[in-house]
């Protein structure tokens, strides 16, 4: 009778570990992962010129992961971010001499931004990342209607600060972040400092 209770005993102390096993592979993240995604890049221009509310536009982009324990990552990736904006219409805007009459004051910019994120698994299923860190962004062209002299009236190199969170299915990526721009992007003078702003939406495979 003890032997069948020890027996008992042992086969279902082997069957928990192999359970927690089985889940903890289900959970387990490779070092390396690659993988893409695209979505939506809810932006604005912070600035004095500029009209409130945010503009829709897109991103796409591809990533790197390296999970160096079972807590912390890194991320690095490079992204095609586009942005909008339009100035304001207001007769007081001292920047009234960069256009013509039109009423055309729209500006489109296409950044290629590198984002390098800190990935911080949140809770034992490492399917939640925090996400934080920089994006390093460059100037690949911009358009802005109705200039009186065509010249570039933006900075090339944009630097902002990132954080979101990465929702991590098997296959599908799913993420939200905020971009705050950190440095000044009026390349025309100094009596303004204009600045990005963006909310992040995106979806994606990761292999």
């Amino acid at each position: 009778m003890k032997f069948i209770i020890s027996l008992v005993f042992i086969l279902s102390f082997v069957n928990i570990v192999s359970a927690q096993r089985n889940k903890l592979d289900q959970d387990r993240e490779n070092f390396f992962r690659a993988g893409i995604k695209a979505g939506v890049n809810i932006n604005k221009i912070q600035g004095t010129s500029y009209k409130e509310g945010y503009n829709y536009n897109y991103q796409a982009g591809a990533f790197l992961q390296f999970n160096f324990s079972s807590r912390f990552g890194l991320q690095p990736e490079v992204n095609f971010v586009q942005t909008t904006s339009e100035f304001t219409d207001d007769n007081s805007n001292i920047y009234n001499d960069l256009f013509r009459d039109g009423t055309q004051k729209n500006a489109k910019l296409n950044y290629l931004e590198i984002p390098l994120l800190l990935n911080v698994n949140v809770g034992p299923s490492k399917r939640v990342k925090l996400q934080l860190g920089p994006s390093f962004g460059n100037l690949l062209k911009e358009t802005v209607d109705s200039l009186k002299n065509p010249r570039s009236i933006f900075k090339k190199a944009d630097v902002s600060a990132i954080g979101g969170l990465w929702l991590q299915l098997p296959l599908i990526n799913l993420g939200a972040r905020y971009k705050i721009g950190l440095n000044n992007i009026n390349a025309y003078d100094d009596r303004e400092v204009w600045r990005n702003q963006a909310f992040q939406f995106f979806i994606g495979i990761t292999l």
